[in-house]
């Protein structure tokens, strides 16, 4: 499994690991800390924390085989990519061609919602 492919899972599903599996795969993961680092920290071997993070990506891995949370966020992240596109481009159609101040309103008011939305992930 790829680190990218591990941090997302980590975001979605990381709340149902057990506390230590959290701290093992955060440390390694998002605070790109070492095995040896993350076991001096822990007093734990550091073949302790590679156990607990593989175990931990084991679980990661079922949870999204079972419920498919991460293709889903996949798809609504490129929906609201192509929304803040598309609404790009229909402020620059009305820019060449009718200057509505109403469609150019809408159209960014389009584009704070989609971007709003995304980020609350």
């Amino acid at each position: 499994m790829e680190r990218e492919e591990i941090s997302l899972l980590f975001d979605i599903y990381g709340s149902l690991l057990t506390d230590n599996m959290q701290n093992c795969i955060d440390l390694y993961y998002n605070e790109d800390l070492s095995l040896a680092e993350i076991a001096e920290n822990l007093k734990i071997t550091r073949q302790g924390v590679r156990d607990t993070i593989q175990r931990g990506i084991k679980q990661l891995g079922h949870y999204d085989s079972v419920l498919n949370l991460s293709t889903h966020y996949r798809e609504i992240s490129e929906a609201f990519d192509e929304i803040l596109e598309l609404s790009e481009s229909i402020k620059q159609v009305n820019m060449d061609t009718a200057l509505s101040r109403e469609i150019n309103d809408a159209a960014t008011r389009i584009n704070t919602i989609a971007k709003l939305m995304s980020s609350s992930d």
